[in-house]
Formats: structure tokens, sequence, C-alpha cells
């Protein structure tokens, strides 16, 4: 897997952390660097942490699935994504009533955000990749898309409305179709 690739799903698995951060931002609504950084902290943090515990778990199971691990890879990968874009079209109301100033709620929605990069690192395992140069770009991604998200979210308040949910599970969609034609041209 390339660096770009690389970069591409920890955008993408930074979306759901991104937006989550532009709405603490709304909620704070007057800068605080204490906060930003603690939101973004957690939100790299564990956006860094999760894919380590799923590639310990996957590299425990892997030689057993060694030769279908590309379609699992998909498969997670497209349910990540479509879960996303599924989670992005229901949401009405993007503003959730959380405060943003506790640091157990903070915890709370950066662990909850970083569920998908558990399968990520299933996947990295499964690919049979090295977990550090990954873990590193995804908590770092994370950790700026987060800060400026709450920066967005707290002086740009209600004028920016994008899909950053959706933009992230179509980003993971998009890896999982290339991960399985890269595999399958390699099979013929």
């Amino acid at each position: 897997m390339s660096f770009l690739e690389i970069i591409l799903i920890a955008v993408g698995l930074a979306m759901d952390s991104f937006a989550v951060s532009i709405t603490a931002g709304l909620i704070l609504k007057e800068f605080s660097s204490k906060h930003f950084i603690r939101i973004a902290f957690y939100m790299g943090f564990f956006q860094a942490l999760m894919p380590v515990i799923g590639w310990m778990i996957g590299v425990s199971f892997k030689h057993y699935i060694v030769s279908f691990d590309h379609w699992i890879a998909f498969l997670l990968l497209l349910g990540l994504g479509g879960k996303m874009i599924y989670d992005d079209l229901k949401c009405v109301d993007e503003c959730c009533c959380f405060d943003p100033q506790k640091r157990l709620v903070v915890m709370g929605l950066a662990l909850a955000t970083s569920i998908d990069a558990l399968v990520i690192g299933v996947n990295f395992a499964f690919l049979d990749m090295s977990i550090i140069m990954p873990i590193y770009t995804i908590g770092i991604v994370s950790f700026v898309l987060s800060l400026i998200g709450v920066f967005v979210g707290c002086h740009l308040g209600t004028k920016v409305k994008m899909k950053f949910t959706l933009i992230g599970g179509v980003i993971l969609i998009g890896l999982g179709v290339n991960i399985l034609n890269e595999h399958l041209s390699q099979a013929s």
C-alpha cells in the first residue's frame, strides 16, 4: 500500500472525528486552546490506537484466511464506507446535545468515532503491512483535522455545511475497490 493510500485512509477515518469536532466547536462558540487541544488529542489518540488493536487481532488469525483476505478487506471497507454514508444521509440535525468541555464526553466521542479504525487495523494485518507508519499518519491526520474542525465550528459556526462523513465513506469504499482490484489483477 502506498503512502498516498495510507493518507487517504487516514483522511477517510478522520472524517467522523472532523465532523464531531466541528459540532464541538459550534457548541463551544468561543476560542479556548485547552478545549481545542483536548478534543484534537483524544480524536488523534484513539484513531491511532484502534488500528494497533485491530492489527494485533488480525495478525493472530491471518494465516487462516490468507487466500481470501482481500475480499474481507474489500467487504469491511465497503461496509464501513456504506455505514458512514448511510449515517450521514439519515442525520437531519448535525448538532447533538453533548458538552465538549467534559473530558469523559470527548473520550467517549473519540472512542465511538474510532471503531472503524479498528477494522482498518485488521485490514493492515491481512495485507501484511507494518503498522508503524499508518498509525502515526492516522493519528497525526486525525489530530490536525480535528483541530481544524473545532476551529471551523467555533469561528465559522453554521456558515459551513459540508457532508464530511459522506466524503469519508466514499473514500473508504474507493480504497476497498482499489484493494480488491489490485489483488484480483495480481492473481490473474
